[in-house]
């Protein structure tokens, strides 16, 4: 997967997931489209997007 994170060495990476869990509010209805991911699958792909952004406050003068 050309060195992208992915889901438990199965061919789906992060991204996609995460893209998933936007495209498809209801979890029931991503996990019958996913049927190899899991709830801890989806919870440990966001928690590791989450950790891979910045989390940095820039303070800003005024002009």
């Amino acid at each position: 997967m050309n060195g992208q994170p992915c889901v438990r060495g199965m061919r789906l990476t992060v991204r996609r997931v995460v893209s998933a869990v936007a495209a498809y509010p209801d979890r029931a209805e991503l996990l019958r489209n996913y049927p190899d991911l899991d709830d801890e699958d989806v919870r440990q792909a966001l928690e590791f997007a989450a950790a891979s952004l910045g989390d940095e406050v820039t303070e800003m003068s005024a002009a």
